[in-house]
């Protein structure tokens, strides 16, 4: 076995590696840049190399710069993580040159399932069935709206070196097809280092459903699973689990074994996944294959008990497979949330910033787990465990130079509705400030009746939020709920400001018990009755809820008892009340007297400033390309400029018909949000 492993990678895969590393007595390694030099990842391991500037082109996926950590650091072998160069066949070869092992396949599988056109072409030579696609290179944009003619619209723009999202687009029309090929290739160049693209057919209405396998350098090869992968957007993961509500046994046993006979097809050894595209009668096609570890392997290693990481490590060093099928056997439910440095309330684009707050909530753990084919350790107490993959820490940054995913959160329970519960009781308690994310959107998915009944498509996004997401509006029931915890809150807060006030008289508080409780619109009036136990809150129909909790006023997360069900509310105190944030939705609570009640309603609102005319920057970014110049008129939908964030381009398009009257940035510039890019007359 290794006695030094590099991790080639950063963030929480960097994290999560050393993990399994410490544990089986392994020391590691961390590479790391400029803007990482503060990193968990860094922190976390044994020793750490610098290999250069910020942008991943000019030191992660720089060949020579890690191949020099690794002759400074003296490691014996390499985990590459996932993207980066984890399916870089000419990584592996200079790692063969070198004589450090590759945590990974061998370079010959990288070339033949790595590559996605390569890859194709071997799963049609197999009499795999596939999506219809042109496997060949395409050299140009007009070459490329020629192809998708003949596919036929919808079709899907793929970077051939591609994975998680980057390097795809889905065009409708010629003018799409033209704009994704170009974009398309840029990302592909910016993150992968190749910017070969081959285009495919768009299957509509499709579920997107994946096959881990797990295969050694002797012959023997296994299958752990499948997780669905449906919930994507800008194709790019967000929501995982594992097993699919979707697939039956016999489904999945043959999807199984296609899947482990092509890897063995091509001598494939490491932990890698087989994708498809299934349709609604469980017909499923091959879609292509991920050499290297996936983003959600997680819920797979809760499910079985295997680590995935450790198998790697084991199979890398040269050790046949312990486990055998039969030793798989899939338990409960797991669900991963991948929490994103995205504001959900701006279309989701790219925010970054410092986390001035990152408190996730305590990880339960996650069950036995297979070691040696022997099962080690006990189911969790409980009837959910939580798992939280990151690599941030509480006044760390999130840098725009790398991808914006700053968490994978994961619940397991014996069935899939309580695993659905444990993840949106775990959402409520994740506190996150600093920065713009997702935990809203991932909050109103949970809830979504279409999630929870499991018939959802990789559409889902599209379909269910087609303006962008808004914010949730909670239910009559739970905004009662919210208003009856906020009182009971406040009366606490109101005796905290009495004693510190010293307005005392003869020991009794004077504290209201009347008060007009206003959020979303609604206004309910209450009387608090207290007791040493809690308080009563009494609505204005005479209806009555309990709610007892151990908060105290500063403390950013409140976990009540409200009736009989459990609320989490995370606390931001405002003037007059509170901004709480549950299952999604973010509310301004106000709690006030009846007479103030009354002259508040009075009061004029404010109105918010006019940008009708102003093309604002939607997330902090570099401008690639101008579109339009000074004077030109322009039409609603045209593109304007393109913004480079985290990796991903951004076409900036007009939203009505208008002049040009000033240019504020061109390409190279450097943009915060809410920069004035033009002006319109």
């Amino acid at each position: 076995m290794f006695n030094k492993i590099l991790i080639a990678n950063r963030g929480e895969i960097a994290c999560r590696v050393i993990k399994t590393a410490r544990k089986m007595g392994i020391k590691t390694v961390a590479i790391y840049s400029d803007a990482d030099k503060q990193a968990l990842h860094v922190e976390m391991a044994d020793e750490a190399v610098h290999i250069g500037p910020p942008p991943a082109n000019q030191s992660y996926i720089v060949i020579d710069k890690v191949m020099d950590a690794i002759r400074q650091s003296g490691a014996q072998a390499v985990h590459p993580g996932y993207g980066f160069l984890s399916e870089n066949s000419k990584f592996a070869e200079a790692l063969e040159a070198e004589g450090v092992a590759f945590v990974g396949p061998p370079k010959g599988a990288i070339e033949a399932m790595g590559d996605k056109i390569t890859s194709k072409k071997i799963a049609q030579d197999a009499d795999v069935s596939t999506v219809p696609g042109y496997m060949g290179l395409i050299e140009d944009a007009d070459e490329a709206v020629k192809i998708s003619n003949e596919i036929g619209y919808p079709v899907m723009i793929k970077a051939s070196a591609g994975g998680g999202g980057k390097g795809m687009r889905i065009a409708w029309n010629d003018e799409e097809a033209r704009e994704g090929f170009q974009s398309s290739k840029n990302e592909a160049a910016n993150s992968f280092g190749d910017d070969r693209i081959f285009i495919e057919k768009f299957v509509t209405q499709p579920r997107h459903i994946e096959i881990q396998v797990l295969c050694d350098a002797h012959g023997n090869g296994i299958y752990l699973g499948e997780r669905e992968c449906s919930i994507q957007r800008r194709n790019q993961k967000v929501v995982e689990e594992a097993p699919s509500p979707f697939l039956d046994p016999g489904t999945r046993k043959a999807m199984g074994e296609q899947a482990v006979a092509l890897a063995k097809a091509v001598g494939y050894a490491s932990a890698g996944t087989v994708e498809f595209i299934v349709d609604g009668e469980k017909n499923f096609y091959f879609l292509e294959m991920n050499t290297r570890l996936q983003v959600e392997h997680p819920v797979t290693e809760l499910i079985t008990g295997v680590d995935l990481v450790e198998q790697m490590i084991r199979v890398a060093a040269g050790e046949p497979l312990s486990i055998t099928q039969d030793d798989v056997t899939l338990t409960g439910w797991a669900i991963e949330n991948r929490l994103y440095a995205e504001d959900p309330y701006r279309g989701f684009l790219p925010s970054i910033g410092r986390l001035t707050r990152y408190r996730p909530p305590a990880e339960i753990a996650a069950g036995p787990m297979l070691v040696n084919g022997k099962w080690q350790g006990k189911a969790p107490e409980g009837d959910a465990a939580v798992r939280n993959d990151t690599g941030v820490y509480e006044g760390g940054e999130i840098s725009m130079y790398y991808d914006p995913m700053i968490a994978k959160l994961c619940t397991w329970a014996p069935t899939r509705a309580q695993a659905i519960e444990a993840m949106r009781v775990a959402l409520d308690g994740f506190e996150v400030e600093g920065i713009g994310h997702n935990l809203p959107f991932l909050s109103a998915v949970m809830d979504h009746p279409k999630f929870i009944s499991g018939d959802m498509t990789t559409a889902f996004i599209a379909e269910e939020y087609p303006e962008g997401f808004e914010g949730v509006e909670l239910s009559e029931d739970n905004l009662r709920r919210v208003a009856a915890a906020a009182s009971a809150m406040f009366r606490v807060a109101e005796i905290r400001r009495t004693r510190i006030s010293g307005r005392m008289d003869n020991h009794e508080r004077k504290i209201g018990k009347r008060w007009v409780v206003s959020l979303q619109g609604q206004h309910y009036a209450v009387k608090v009755k207290a007791d040493k136990h809690g308080s009563t809150i009494k609505f204005e129909d005479g209806h009555k809820m309990r709610v007892t909790s151990d908060w105290t006023p500063g403390d950013s997360l409140a976990r009540l008892q409200v009736g009989e069900a459990p609320l989490v509310l995370k606390v931001d105190k405002i003037t007059s009340g509170y901004r709480l944030r549950t299952r999604g939705a973010d509310l301004v609570v106000t709690l006030r007297t009846p007479r103030q009640a009354e002259l508040a309603s009075r009061m004029p609102e404010k109105q918010a400033p006019d940008t009708s005319k102003l093309l604002l920057c939607p997330m902090p970014g570099l401008i690639v390309k101008v579109d339009v110049e000074l004077g030109q008129e322009v039409q609603e939908g045209q593109a304007l400029c393109t913004v480079e964030a985290m990796k991903m381009e951004n076409i900036l398009r007009a939203e009505k018909k208008g002049v040009v009257s000033k240019i504020n940035a061109g390409a190279g510039d450097s943009l915060a949000v809410d920069d004035v890019i033009m002006e319109f007359e």
